[in-house]
């Protein structure tokens, strides 16, 4: 009863801590400079595709060609070429849909719904994505609706190919920064667990159960970073793939989208572990010294990996810290079943850090040395 009750009050100190975190100004500023490149080339791709239309092949009004150019780059690099491909045969086929409907039955409100039902079948049967079909609908009750002028869908669509040309020209010109953002955003969440450490190791100290409980309400926090990372990763491989002048970054954004799944691990494991220092915390119980100084050590070694990821290295050059503080775990003290859980919970996070470093699992594990299964005097 007494550890249901604990678990119940720790989990009602974390949940008040989690309410009070709000997203700040600084974030929101921060979430629209880093689109600020997305945001300024869809600017600029739609005027260059309007110009063309308008002012080089002299189409009246040609209002799908920047539309187009604009869905295509998106606010992600991620799956372009597709978008491009999708939109501009999904225009095609609502307006030669549209047009055809149109010198038949004219426009108005059951036209429109009749359209839309010819034009995404028609899309659904071309075995399109989802994309393309709703593109489809959109352009055919755009004709319909807006340009009621029969044997325009040839013209429409020549403005969806401008569009997309346009966003398939822009989307090769992608600066290095999204290339570099993956690394940067790995060592944001190896920093982070790192931050995760060095508080544990003072509440283990102190037990300040309050202290406890926002340290684990920040644990709770932490998919938010591990997301930005999977969404770097991501958009480094798009551009890559989108991108012919980037292709020799190819290794290096591989490999740290590969640190994605054990990162993955690492942060769920840091947070189990912060639970164990908060209940520990709550019920008082012992923890000897050590076991705090091991985890500023562990803290210590992880802000090397992240710094050796944020200057654009290998993870590996941080490992040996790393193994020196999973071989440190056979020396500590033994205590309580409580104290037990806890080094237990620690020797799994720093094999899922070897992981990050490159180790595979056997490897990670082979490192940890091994320790009596009985406690001392027993």
């Amino acid at each position: 009863m007494s550890s249901a009750w604990s678990d119940h009050r720790i989990d009602a100190l974390m949940d008040r801590a989690w309410r009070r975190s709000r997203t700040s100004v600084r974030e929101r500023v921060d979430r629209v400079r880093g689109k600020a490149w997305h945001i300024g080339q869809c600017a600029i791709a739609a005027a260059v595709a309007w110009f063309l239309a308008s002012g080089v092949f002299h189409h009246q009004a040609p209002v799908f060609a920047p539309i187009v150019a604009v869905v295509c780059l998106g606010t992600t690099y991620a799956q372009r070429l597709r978008r491009v491909a999708e939109i501009t045969v999904g225009v095609a086929v609502g307006l030669i849909v549209a047009d055809l409907f149109l010198m038949l039955a004219g426009t108005g409100a059951w036209q429109i719904g009749v359209i839309v039902l010819v034009a995404m079948s028609a899309a659904l049967f071309l075995d399109a994505g989802g994309l393309l079909v709703t593109q489809a609908a959109v352009q055919s009750i755009f004709v319909v609706a807006f340009v009621a002028t029969p044997g325009a869908a040839l013209t429409r669509w020549f403005d969806a190919v401008i569009g997309g040309a346009v966003a398939l020209l822009a989307a090769a010109v992608v600066p290095a920064a999204p290339l570099r953002r993956p690394r940067s955003q790995a060592a944001v969440v190896v920093r982070t667990i790192s931050t995760l450490l060095r508080d544990a190791a003072q509440c283990t100290r102190d037990g300040d159960v309050q202290r406890a409980a926002r340290v684990l309400a920040s644990a709770r926090a932490t998919e938010a970073p591990l997301r930005e990372l999977q969404r770097a990763a991501d958009e480094g491989l798009a551009v890559i793939a989108s991108s012919p002048f980037q292709r020799k970054h190819k290794e290096k954004v591989r490999s740290v989208a590969e640190l994605v799944e054990p990162l993955d691990r690492a942060i769920r494991s840091t947070r189990v572990l912060c639970r164990r220092v908060a209940v520990n915390a709550d019920r008082q119980i012992h923890v000897p010294a050590s076991y705090a100084t091991l985890l500023d050590d562990l803290a210590d070694a992880t802000d090397i990996v992240a710094r050796v990821l944020g200057e654009n290295s290998a993870a590996a050059m941080g490992q040996g810290g790393i193994v020196r503080v999973g071989r440190a775990t056979g020396r500590l003290e033994r205590g309580s079943l409580s104290v037990d859980v806890l080094l237990v919970q620690i020797r799994s996070l720093i094999v899922d850090l070897l992981q990050v470093t490159g180790m595979d699992y056997e490897e990670a594990v082979a490192v940890m040395p091994r320790i009596p299964e009985e406690l001392p005097g027993t």
